[in-house]
This record gives C-alpha cells, structure tokens and sequence, in this order.
C-alpha cells in the first residue's frame, strides 16, 4: 500500500487537488459496491459458483403421485422377455383351508424384480506352441485367435470400460483398481491402468485425426475453450463442433493461433461464437451467441439501466423465439423477419442511454450488429453457442474432481475420448459403446 503523504508540506491547491482525485476515487467505489453481483443467470459465470438460494417449503403430497408430463405414470414398465417366471398360486383358502383349483384364481398383480447377477471375470488360459521341423529344423509358431496375442491379459472389455469409468466419469486411478475388485473380483494395479491408457491412445488418435479431418470439410464450425490443468499449469481445452463431429484439443495457449492450427487452412462459412477476440475473424460469417448476450443485458438492466438494455433484450428474445423455428419457415420468410428485426436494432442503437453498462453494452453492438442475425439467412447455424458449453461441461467436471493431469499425454488422450464420444453422440451411439468400438477398430463417424 502506498503511503500517504505529508500534508504539512503540501500546498492549499495541492491539498484541493489531492481531496477531488480522493473524491472521484471514493465515487468509482461507490459505483462498483452498488453494482449487482455477476451470477450465472446475468453473465458467463458458471453455475458451479453461483449461490444456491435455499428451497421453499413444499406442501405434503396427499395420494400417489401423479405422472410426469408426457407419460401416464403406473411405475417401471415390465421386460418384454423375462429371464424366469415365478407363478404364485394358493393351494387352500387362508379363512377355511378349503382346497382351491386353477379356476377359482384370477390374476392379482404382475410385477418384476430385477437383481444383477454376481459378475467375475471370464479367463481364457492360452497355450500356445512352438513347432520344430524334422525335416529342415525351422520353427514355426502356432497361430492364436485374434484379440488372444500375448501382452497384456486386460480385454477389449476391460480397456473399454476403464477408458469410460476415467474419462467420463472422471474417477481417479485409485478408485478405479477398487470399482474393479470390489464389483468384478478384478486386481487391477494403477500401473497397469496406466500401461492400457497408453496403448490405447494410438487408437483414439487416429479416430481423432478422422475427425478432425472431416471437420476441416465443414461448413459451420462452433467453438468454445475454458481452463484445464496440466502438471500445475493452466492449459485450455479447445472445442470445435458441428451437428456432425466434435474435437477437443488441450494447448497451453488461449490465443487465436490455436484455432489456426486446428483448422489446417480450413476457412468455414459461418463461425459461431462468443465474444472473446481470439474466436473471432475465422469464417465469412459470424454468429454471435445470443445466450452470452442476453445474460450481459439482464445484468445492465440490474445494475440500473433503464434506456438501451431492456429493449435490446426484448429484440434478442424475439430473434430466439423465431430461431426455434427456423428450419419450418421458408427463405423469403426468414429474410423478412431478419429485415424486421434490424429496423428495430437501428432503433434501439439509436437510443443514447445515460447509465455507463448501456453505453458499453451500445459501444459493443454498434460493433457487431451484422453478427447478431445470421442464423435467419443461414439456418443450418444456431442462435447460440450453448452446445460447445454442453460438449466442453465433462471436461470442467473432470478438472474440478480431478484436479487435473500429471503426465504429458494425458490431456491428449483425454481430449482424443471426448472427441470420439461427442462425436458418436451424434449418432445415438452412448459414450462406452463407442469407446469399445474404437478399440475393436471400428469408427465413430457417419458416412460421409
């Protein structure tokens, strides 16, 4: 802290001089300690460090709950094929012992129960011999069935579902070698958890490499990055998608060169994005995320402004609602309504509010109105950048239980299995089912 200075020897002008500076200080204070706090609901602050207001005291229910939206109610539906019957029938009647017979009985309930059976490991023992010719003396090897090769004992099976317990469900080695004991009667030591991760990245990058390459042939390309943590150091997990693949990538860089490495030369139609300058200038087009906007306007209109914000943020719900629909309406629809909607922007910038948040907020817009609107002229591109939030959330869940990686190619092959399983996501294909695939040799990728 700087010390003050010695009054005695200052000036009566000085003194003035020093009381307004401290007064336009204590007036800039004032301003920030009246602002109201950044949550996730009026800005990029994520929900994780949002304030959890207590619930409100519900009502008891009286009788059996009613069903969802959407579905009847009655319970779990029952199994199309049972794996047993069991038939329960009374031999006599509880009141007078009376005999009772197949027809005095009427169905009274049917119901299932479902148990997992204990499950242990299957090991197949493999001898294998080594044959030496009478006749010339050379040795030949028998062959062995495929996946039976000597090396590791682990299985397709085994791999795959560590590869998912790890990186999907971000569960720590340790935890990993007692799931195996304790549910599957398997040791597993964390050195051979580690030894199959690397043998199986070759695989994953490889399929990763296949995606990325049908990425660089896109024509709408959205991304996101938020903070991963590599030996102690913050690094950046990179997202690029579309409807069709999703690459991740770690690199120790936030800035713009990293998505000119990834995009290999590539230059997409339509870039969609937030605001941050290094996502920006990659695409003929842009469309600006209208989720980020919407929470920067309801936290002006918060913090007092009551000019521009308010009815910029009407304008942007309006586009949102016609963006759910936009794929129905026809092109010269679609092109009527964007006109509509920017003769209300040129209103609403024309607007000279007084609060600071607005005229920052009309500064930032004046700047990227032809940005705002885009998805009405191209519909393929979507409003907002909510989906490389969604793809990026299982790498922050990672870095927050985890804490992060220790060795060098673990943020790749990291990044290579959230590549796989996003992508295969847009098949209907779930996370372990494509991990296993990927081992066996198979893609992920829709034909195309």
């Amino acid at each position: 802290m700087t010390p003050p200075p010695d009054l005695s020897r200052l000036t009566e002008a000085e003194k003035d001089a020093l009381i307004l500076a401290l007064w336009a200080r204590v007036a800039e204070l004032e301003v920030r300690l009246s602002a109201p706090p950044k949550t996730p609901s009026n800005s990029s602050l994520p929900p994780s460090k949002g304030h959890k207001a207590n619930r409100p005291e519900r009502e008891r229910r009286a009788g059996p709950r009613q069903g969802s939206l959407g579905r009847a109610g009655g319970g779990r539906p029952l199994a199309e094929e049972p794996d047993q019957f069991v038939i329960a029938k009374a031999a006599a009647c509880a009141h007078c012992r009376a005999a009772l017979d197949d027809a005095a009985q009427v169905l009274h309930a049917r119901y299932d129960k479902v148990e997992l059976p204990p499950v242990r490991p299957v090991v197949t023992r493999v001898e294998r011999y080594l044959g030496r010719c009478p006749c010339c003396g050379g040795a030949t090897l028998a062959p062995v069935p495929e996946g039976m090769e000597e090396g590791s004992p682990f299985g397709v099976s085994i791999l795959a579902l560590a590869l998912y317990l790890r990186f999907t469900h971000a569960i720590s080695y340790r935890r990993l070698t007692r799931l195996f004991l304790h549910l599957f009667a398997l040791r597993v030591s964390e050195g051979a958890l580690d030894a199959m991760f690397r043998r199986a990245k070759p695989r994953f990058d490889d399929e990763a490499a296949a995606i990325l390459a049908r990425l660089r042939r896109a024509r709408v390309i959205c991304s996101d990055e938020t903070t991963v943590r590599v030996g102690g150091r913050t690094c950046w997990d990179w997202v690029f998608r579309n409807e069709q693949v999703v690459i991740h990538v770690v690199r120790p860089s936030r800035g713009r060169a990293v998505v000119a490495e990834v995009l290999g030369g590539h230059r997409p139609a339509i870039w969609v994005s937030d605001l941050y300058g290094a996502q920006r200038g990659h695409a003929d087009l842009w469309q600006v995320c209208l989720a980020h906007q919407l929470r920067d306007l309801r936290h002006a209109i918060e913090a007092g402004d009551t000019v521009f914000a308010p009815r910029l943020k009407a304008l942007l719900l309006r586009a949102v609602v016609l963006a759910r629909r936009r794929h129905a309406l026809k092109a010269g629809t679609r092109r009527e309504y964007r006109l509509r909607l920017e003769r209300e922007l040129d209103r609403v910038l024309a607007l000279q509010p007084s609060h600071r948040r607005g005229r920052r907020l009309r500064k930032r817009y004046l700047a990227v109105r032809d940005s705002l609107f885009t998805f009405l002229e191209h519909p393929e591109a979507p409003p907002d950048n909510n989906g490389s939030e969604r793809d990026l959330r299982p790498m922050v869940v990672c870095r927050k239980v985890t804490g992060g990686f220790r060795s060098a190619w673990g943020p790749d092959l990291c990044a290579a299995v959230a590549s796989v399983v996003g992508t295969a996501a847009r098949r209907g294909m779930d996370a372990y089912h494509a991990i296993h695939a990927v081992l066996s040799g198979r893609t992920v990728l829709a034909p195309g």
